[in-house]
């Protein structure tokens, strides 16, 4: 899958359309959405009572990177986002891995997106070594301001795979719960991967959620529902 791609899932078509076209638009802001062509993959099976459900797949496609028709206007200087730029290109360049770097924001978020050939350094195995950049420039970037925002680090569309990942993982994990009733332990992973899997398992039927152990080997353990469903993640997170 090259930068131009991305694939999503989601209960239905539409809403994998909808996951994957993000993707692209969190790459390229100001996504022109009519340059955007949608291949479906599979369209899903619902399951009975939650059980066997297997989510739409959809991988939307761009012909070429968009073109922005000016430049970006630069950050203000000391600001959380040019702070948050300083550090991805500080980092990019010492590991020998350049790429685009696209800021922006809302009011939850400031999100640092890297866009380039060859970033498998920056992403590092499981995602250990975003991880860290993402935890370091998040100290960075605030360590200033009384206000603060989540700070999140993407690089090739690696949170979104990710989070396909830790989906695929834990319906696996919950199939086996359902059909065996013995709790099943995850890997350890970040607390952002965590509330991931629990956000994802708390309608599953039969199954519940906790988080387990020390940093930074907490991890997530799905066992057999006991109590009616709350439509929350866990307070262990």
């Amino acid at each position: 899958m090259t930068d131009l791609e991305a694939e999503g899932t989601g209960e239905t078509v539409g809403e994998a359309k909808w996951t994957a076209l993000r993707e692209l638009e969190r790459r390229f802001p100001g996504l022109d959405k009519a340059r955007v062509s949608f291949t479906v993959i599979s369209e899903g099976e619902r399951g009975l009572l939650g059980v066997g459900q297997v989510p739409a797949r959809v991988l939307a496609h761009l012909e070429e990177a968009p073109r922005p028709s000016a430049p970006a206007a630069a950050e203000e200087p000391g600001s959380p986002a040019a702070q948050l730029r300083e550090v991805l290109e500080k980092v990019t360049a010492a590991l020998g891995c350049p790429g685009e770097i696209a800021i922006s924001e809302d009011e939850e978020t400031l999100l640092g997106t890297v866009s380039g050939p060859r970033l498998g350094l920056l992403i590092g195995r499981h995602g250990q070594t975003i991880d860290a950049v993402q935890y370091v420039a998040s100290a960075i970037v605030w360590r200033a301001h009384e206000e603060r925002k989540i700070v999140v680090v993407d690089a090739a569309g690696y949170r979104e795979r990710r989070r396909q990942s830790l989906q695929q993982l834990a319906d696996r994990a919950a199939g086996q719960v359902q059909r065996s009733g013995e709790s099943v332990s995850l890997e350890p992973m970040s607390a952002p991967e965590r509330k991931v899997v629990h956000v994802y398992l708390q309608d599953r039927a039969g199954v519940e959620t906790a988080s387990e152990g020390a940093e930074p080997n907490r991890y997530v353990v799905i066992i057999p529902a006991t109590r009616p469903r709350t439509g929350s993640p866990p307070a262990s997170e």
